[in-house]
């Protein structure tokens, strides 16, 4: 099979992550996969912000917490955190970010990392706290959190099976 057919069919979510950090090369490749995804009109309107400190994690993560109604860690210990954001004034901002976002996840299976698209990050971003880190960040208000791509070492049992398809995934008229 295609390497890169592989890589789309075998690719998962994880949810357990090894607490050391990934390589610079290995996060310079996805971070290259996600600004080549195709954007509507080539307006590339998607920015992506890396975040590997702790404390801004743990942040981030209270806040996506909170908006889901849990005190759980939502990103479930990764080590890096990737936030997809995208300008509302291009109109398929979210599908620029979404597609940012695919090119990502696939990427760090490529690379032999694991990864996990967590959502909520637009109402991360409109809250107090989060329009704070985006000021301190220098992004215009004009830009919407699409989503938050984790990244790390998968700790063993951090990646489930792949689940069967639904037969009626593909009509063909």
């Amino acid at each position: 099979m295609n390497e890169t057919l592989k890589v789309l069919k075998e690719r998962r979510s994880c949810r357990k992550f090894q607490q050391k950090q990934i390589k610079k090369e290995e996060l310079d490749a996805i971070l290259e996969a996600g600004i080549y995804a195709p954007t509507g009109a080539g307006k590339q309107s998607p920015i992506i912000v890396v975040i590997q400190d702790k404390e801004t994690i743990e942040k981030i993560s209270k806040l996506n917490a909170a908006i889901a109604g849990t005190t759980l860690d939502p990103f479930y210990g990764a080590p890096t955190l990737l936030v997809v954001l995208a300008d509302k004034k291009v109109i398929t901002y979210v599908e620029d970010g979404s597609l940012v976002m695919g090119n990502m996840l696939n990427a760090a299976h490529a690379v032999g990392l694991g990864s996990c698209f967590i959502y909520r990050a637009k109402e991360e971003f409109e809250t107090e706290e989060g329009k704070a880190l985006l000021m301190a960040w220098g992004i215009q208000e004009n830009y919407v959190g699409i989503g938050n791509c984790i990244l790390g070492y998968a700790a063993d049992g951090g990646i489930a099976p792949a689940m069967s398809r639904k037969n009626d995934y593909i009509i063909r008229v």
